[in-house]
């Protein structure tokens, strides 16, 4: 029996016509499944750059206090950003990755659990050990080591998605963390507040520029 095929049927016979079809494909996928940088790392800007501001305010160098506050405004107002940081970021996770199947979903998800297990676990440990810690450097050491281990994740997402920038910013997160410690309490949370939290606001609004021009050529 012979087979009869309509023109929409027929394969492509030119390879270059061929690899312009999957092109076009792969770049309908994307553009399906991008989010605009901004949604990524303006949360976590804003949140450090607000959240450590009022730390610095509240908590300055040598034991200075800038602005009269209850001492646990800053602690909470910082908390309450990164969870509503982490609530934006696991939405657009979801946004961009909900609609894959396979590997790439099943990445995805797994990055997800290792922020919210990873925070958890490293909260339970911080109020275990937080009496043993002298007083003056405790808020130093909350916001240093939750700095760190969002430096180390991000840098993790950059090798798991092979995401340069991504890995970039988790590597100047962590370098800015450690700058802030060896300067010392008050200082620590104005590094994290201007360079880190300021550094993921510029960081994002120069990604999303530069992915919407190369999605444009």
């Amino acid at each position: 029996m012979t087979e009869s095929f309509t023109d929409n049927d027929q394969p492509p016979g030119d390879p270059a016509e061929a690899l312009r079809m999957i092109e076009a494909e792969r770049a309908a996928t994307l553009r399906k499944i991008y989010v605009d940088d901004r949604w990524w790392f303006w949360p976590w800007g804003f949140a450090w750059l607000i959240g450590f501001g009022l730390l610095f305010l509240r908590y300055g160098p040598d034991g200075r206090v800038f602005v009269d506050m209850p001492q646990w405004v800053p602690v909470v107002a910082l908390n309450v950003l990164l969870i509503g940081a982490g609530v934006i970021s696991g939405l657009t996770g979801a946004r961009a990755y909900g609609q894959l199947v396979g590997e790439s979903a099943r990445r995805g998800a797994y990055y997800g659990w290792a922020w919210g297990i990873a925070f958890t676990t490293m909260s339970v440990i911080l109020v275990r050990v937080t009496d043993a810690i002298p007083e003056d450097l405790r808020t130093m050491v909350w916001s240093a080591v939750m700095a760190g281990l969002t430096g180390a994740l991000h840098m993790a997402g950059g090798a798991v998605w092979l995401h340069r920038q991504l890995f970039l910013l988790g590597a100047w997160i962590s370098a800015v963390n450690v700058a802030g410690v060896l300067a010392g309490p008050g200082w620590q949370s104005l590094f994290m507040c201007v360079a880190a939290g300021g550094g993921m606001i510029v960081f994002g609004w120069v990604s999303s520029r530069w992915h919407r021009r190369a999605a444009a050529r």
